[in-house]
């Protein structure tokens, strides 16, 4: 226990803590960010960051249900020839993305009639996917790259201090009649994350050293007549427009956070959306001479994507993923919200490994700071203040598109509380023993214990019980001291007390105080014992044997001979509290404390070393031989009394 305490005091154990607090944080900043963290954003992003719905110049024509109802899946592509047709003749659009990937021919004529229909529609940007497996045959493979690249080459000048190996090592090849009708391509891949959250999308893929840019982006060039990028370690910058977009660098090439808007009520679309069935009846009515069913000015000027997003007829049309804002986002409304993004500078910002590091560590520090300097209901108001501030920052930062970690900096903080309170808790606890030990040497240690005991019920006051006090007194003492120097008596009365306290707490005593030479003991209280007289008696007569045992040592050490005087009395008499409300002593008062008192000075009458009453008599008669000395007139008192001398214990 003693090697325990000494530990918990030391500078190891200290040291000790503050791993052991940095180790459990680590474990907890690792499991929050991997598993907590994600569904923190979510939330955050869903209530604070898609604040708003996506313009109403970004729209959407997808394939839904409403559209399979007339032509079963899989489509002639002819019908999406009549889609392109409808807005390239009629509808006007800026740019056109159509977000699909073409691998393979179907059947003819509709695979013609669809390449016809889209070769000389210059807005209009299709898809291609970079592929994790390489090509099967490699030299044709490569050959198809080539010519890839320099048909559809975007200058993309790579700035980058640092980048990391592509795990991307081939592209999607196209049918050759769609190769050469398409003019303008980019990568649709977005990846969602391990929880199979998409969160995050590249900017710009890298597949074997070459850079292409996304879906979005290249919708974005070619809505700026530009295809310059430069590309650094930490952004993207459009050279024609100076749009910075904030970026990391991955695996696949470089990515961002994707900046997620409102969904329309009773919709899962974020943008205005129309259904691909009703612009193909649109083209038939206008043809006929008809009104159309969507008139193509809703389209003229705006930036349009075309995609699929069935569900309940046909599985197979479905392209949708899970999001922050709706658990099954359509495809085609995420590559519209990528492309508004890059069109209103709108994108997710976040802290640095080190700025987030840094950060979680100023918090820790603070909590210490905190708990340390103040008292524990304030600190732990004040921490608790701060967590709820912290979160409502959290909420101010997300809907300023500024992510930042929501729970655990909360996790740090409560793990520091944890720590922080109970190494506090370990070493008050630590200094409340020095300071009990403290005291013991200047109070008895049984009356300490008694006021721990009571620690909340201190008070003025006590009670009346009957209790045996004994007074021990030195002979001499005045003339010794006047012959001996200040540090000469003090290490003879030091020795001596030394000696003589465990004998007087062996017999459940308690030194209620020393008096110069003299020492007051009290038996009965506070430590309750029926036999206290007797246990007194018994305490006096070792005390004695134990001044004889140092007189002989004090005379080898040429100090004087010492001699003691004691006198036992037993009775009534008021055990508390007495003194003020800020400065309380425990004692026995009364006057069974005067009568032990004027007992012991008897001694010095009678020439005797050991006296006692005659209440302290009845209890020990049968135990102790005695010399009754009889009529002694005690200062005080009217009436004389016996007294007795204890010559030994039977």
């Amino acid at each position: 226990m003693s090697n325990l305490k000494t530990f918990v005091k030391s500078k190891t154990f200290f040291i000790y803590s503050i791993l052991v607090h940095f180790f459990l944080s680590v474990i907890i900043v690792l499991v929050s960010w991997q598993f907590f963290e994600p569904l923190a954003y979510n939330f955050m992003v869903d209530h604070f960051t898609a604040n708003k719905v996506g313009s109403k110049d970004v729209v959407l024509i997808a394939i839904d249900d409403k559209s399979l109802e007339k032509h079963r899946w899989p489509w002639d592509r002819e019908l999406y020839g009549e889609i392109f047709e409808f807005l390239d003749t009629y509808g006007k659009p800026k740019v056109i993305g159509f977000d699909a990937i073409v691998s393979s021919l179907h059947k003819e004529p509709s695979d013609t009639n669809f390449f016809n229909s889209i070769k000389n529609i210059d807005n209009l940007v299709v898809g291609f996917s970079p592929l994790l497996t390489e090509y099967t045959d490699k030299a044709t493979g490569e050959a198809y790259s080539k010519k890839f690249d320099k048909k559809f080459e975007i200058n993309i000048k790579d700035k980058r201090k640092y980048s990391l190996p592509s795990t991307y090592h081939s592209l999607s090849k196209f049918p050759v009649p769609y190769f050469n009708a398409v003019r303008n391509v980019g990568s649709i891949n977005v990846i969602p994350d391990p929880d199979k959250y998409l969160r995050v999308a590249d900017q710009i893929v890298t597949v074997n050293g070459k850079n292409y840019p996304s879906f979005a982006l290249r919708m974005y060039l070619l809505m700026n007549n530009t295809k310059d990028i430069t590309l650094y370690d930490n952004k993207v910058v459009i050279d024609k427009t100076g749009l910075k977009i904030p970026t990391v660098t991955t695996y696949n090439g470089v990515q961002n956070y994707i900046h997620y808007y409102k969904i329309y009520k009773n919709t899962e679309y974020s943008h205005p959306k129309y259904s691909a069935i009703d612009v193909i009846d649109s083209l038939e009515n206008i043809k006929k001479g008809a009104e159309p069913i969507i008139n193509p000015e809703e389209f003229k000027d705006k930036v349009v994507f075309v995609g699929m997003n069935a569900k309940a007829t046909a599985q197979t049309a479905q392209d949708a993923l899970s999001t922050p804002v709706l658990q099954k986002h359509p495809g085609v409304d995420i590559q519209a919200t990528l492309f508004e993004n890059l069109l209103n500078n709108e994108f997710i910002k976040q802290n640095s490994f080190w700025q987030e590091v840094l950060f979680l560590f100023l918090i820790a520090i603070t909590t210490f700071i905190v708990i340390s300097r103040t008292s524990f209901f304030k600190s732990l108001s004040a921490l608790i203040g701060l967590g709820f501030l912290y979160f409502i920052f959290a909420a101010v930062c997300f809907y300023h598109n500024y992510a930042v970690s929501v729970l655990t900096p909360l996790a740090i903080l409560l793990v520091t509380m944890i720590f922080a309170y109970s190494y506090q808790f370990i070493t008050e606890g630590r200094n409340k023993e020095k300071i009990k030990h403290a005291m013991g040497r200047y109070l008895s240690q049984d009356i300490m214990k008694n006021v721990v005991k009571n620690i909340d019920d201190i008070r003025l006051g006590g009670k009346k019980a009957v209790v045996t006090v004994l007074f021990a007194d030195i002979r001499g003492f005045t003339t010794m001291s006047e012959n001996m120097s200040a540090e000469e008596v003090s290490v003879i009365l030091n020795e001596y007390f030394t000696e003589i306290e465990p004998i007087i707490s062996k017999y459940n005593g308690v030194i209620n105080k020393f008096i110069g030479d003299a020492v007051m003991a009290i038996f009965g209280e506070p430590i309750q014992d029926i036999n206290h007289a007797q246990n007194a008696v018994k305490c006096a007569n070792e005390m004695l044997k134990k001044v004889n045992q140092l007189q002989g040592k004090w005379i080898n050490e040429g100090k004087p001979k010492i001699e003691i005087g004691i006198g036992i009395n037993t009775g009534e008499a008021f055990v508390g509290n007495i003194g003020s409300e800020k400065r309380l002593e425990y004692t026995v008062i009364g006057d069974t404390v005067n009568l032990a008192s004027r007992i012991e000075s008897f001694n010095k009458v009678y020439k005797t070393n050991f006296l006692i009453s005659s209440s302290t008599y009845a209890s020990v008669s049968g135990k102790a031989d005695v010399i009754k000395i009889s009529e002694v007139t005690i200062r005080g008192k009217s009436k004389k009394m016996d007294i007795y001398e204890v010559l030994r214990l039977s």
